[in-house]
């Protein structure tokens, strides 16, 4: 924000303030300015004639307090979060506030460490809630009274203006990037990054649709889309998406230069047939043969501005780093949340699912490798290793997709599987001991039923009874649990972590 040079030194202390020249001054230039930053610029000029200090004008443009006019200091704040400091809270209330010693308010914003006062008033139209604020910040000066009625009666002005003038000038195409850009930092998975993108592209473009297209050739699909052309760019022909999406890749961005009727729009017949006829299109990922390319469209004839091509190719590359984030995050929580050697749940994910388990519903098996140390013990931890893996595999692959397998310890497995009936948890503990025979190992099983009113912990001990009652029965086998009390102490698993 441009300051005023002519501002009075701010550390300069008046003794009082011509409430008239005030008014005059005001009347002479805010009343007459051709637009809101002009208004506010002059409303500044007015105050700064009189009061020393750090003066500045405040309008909401979409949850930011943006910086309209100022003077009497070299730095000032911009973009601050309506909710944040004495100006947030003036903004967020609608009354004024008069603070006399800044170092006891914590709502204060410090800027310089000489400040002692601040006094800022709501700016508020006719018809409506506060929009801004003016804001003083001082080391001395005139009473708080006078400046807090100077401050009120330029808020007054100053609002009755900008309402004559239409109200809050529109975001400019950066600054809707910028709120865009932070939405999509705050994403917390890929779908909402996608379309947190998608809306920012109809924003920006001004066009009613948009869509992510991937994949290459006849593999080209939509991968998300936003809009009432939503649909139609679902099921859009494959080879005039592959056409726009490779010459986007290759070539840089493209968009349409006006009524695809009395222009040349081959290989795009069936997008413009289906009622298109304004399309931008811009890569995400640079000049890459598997990148996804951002596509905003409309029904309505337009020519598309290059800045406005240029903003949504900025658009793209934060919508890559994004992604490429969000996906990292993932992998690493997955990684956080699994065995390394086999690619299992641990105990972390082992615990939650138990605490779903419903009951009459829920079988959990308790599966341990039968003389697994004789293996390391022989052979060494690398073949027990290859073992592991090898039975991992024929395990899962016994099991139902929706079934879950868990690595639970060094040689001890669980697994939670959804049954209808005791029998038909039996039956799974066995195909597993049959799975386990046909890569050469054997392995014991106990199988526990949740029973209504039971602790998924419970449940877990009375499959944990019955593994070890194969054991001592000779091993390679399963066995159901018997209902009720265990004669086993309490198996305690840890605390499961919740990733941020």
């Amino acid at each position: 924000m441009r300051l005023d040079r002519k501002a009075r030194p701010r550390h300069v202390s008046i003794d009082g303030i011509d409430q008239g020249r005030l008014v005059d001054a005001l009347a002479t230039t805010v009343t007459i300015a051709p637009s809101v930053p002009d208004a506010c610029q002059a409303a500044v000029r007015a105050l700064s004639d009189q009061l020393p200090g750090t003066i500045a004008v405040l309008l909401d443009l979409r949850g930011r307090l943006r910086c309209f006019g100022a003077a009497g200091a070299w730095q000032v704040f911009d973009g601050v979060p309506s909710d944040a400091g004495v100006i947030g809270r003036v903004f967020r209330t609608g009354k004024a506030a008069e603070v006399c010693d800044v170092r006891a308010d914590p709502d204060y914003i410090p800027l310089d460490p000489d400040v002692r006062t601040e006094v800022c008033t709501p700016i508020v139209g006719p018809h409506g809630p506060a929009f801004g604020v003016v804001n003083i910040e001082s080391v001395d000066g005139p009473p708080l009274d006078q400046v807090r009625a100077a401050l009120d009666r330029t808020a007054q002005v100053l609002g009755e203006r900008i309402a004559g003038l239409g109200g809050l000038p529109a975001e400019s195409a950066g600054q809707r990037l910028l709120r865009h850009a932070v939405e999509l930092s705050a994403a917390a998975d890929e779908p909402a990054v996608l379309q947190r993108c998608l809306a920012a592209a109809q924003d920006i473009a001004g066009l009613s649709s948009a869509a992510i297209a991937v994949g290459v050739g006849s593999d080209t699909r939509v991968q998300a889309a936003r809009g009432p052309l939503a649909g139609l760019l679902v099921v859009a022909d494959r080879p005039a998406l592959a056409l726009l999406a490779a010459r986007t890749r290759r070539h840089g961005s493209t968009y349409s230069l006006g009524d695809p009727e009395s222009l040349d729009a081959r290989g795009f017949e069936s997008l413009t047939e289906a009622g298109i006829r304004t399309m931008i299109a811009v890569p995400i990922g640079g000049r890459h043969d598997d990148g996804g390319v951002l596509i905003a469209v409309d029904h309505r004839v337009d020519v598309p501005e290059t800045g406005t091509v240029s903003l949504l190719e900025l658009l793209a590359a934060q919508t890559l780093v994004c992604l490429e984030r969000v996906r990292l995050v993932g992998q690493l929580r997955l990684r956080a949340s699994s065995d390394p050697l086999t690619g299992l749940g641990h105990h972390g994910r082992f615990t939650e699912r138990l605490a779903r388990a419903q009951p009459a519903r829920t079988a959990v098996l308790a599966v341990d490798v039968d003389q697994f140390k004789a293996v390391n013990d022989t052979y060494g931890h690398q073949e027990g290793d290859r073992l592991l893996v090898e039975l991992v595999r024929a395990l899962q692959a016994t099991l139902r997709a929706e079934d879950d397998l868990y690595r639970i310890g060094g040689d001890e497995f669980a697994a939670v599987v959804e049954v209808g009936h005791e029998t038909e948890a039996q039956a799974v503990a066995e195909r597993l001991v049959s799975a386990a025979r046909r890569v050469g190992r054997t392995i014991s099983v106990g199988v526990a039923l949740r029973e209504p009113g039971e602790t998924a912990e419970n449940t877990l001990r009375r499959a944990d009874d019955a593994l070890y009652a194969v054991k001592r029965s000779g091993r390679d086998g399963a066995k159901l649990a018997e209902p009720g009390a265990v004669s086993r102490p309490l198996m305690v698993l840890p605390p499961t972590v919740t990733e941020p």
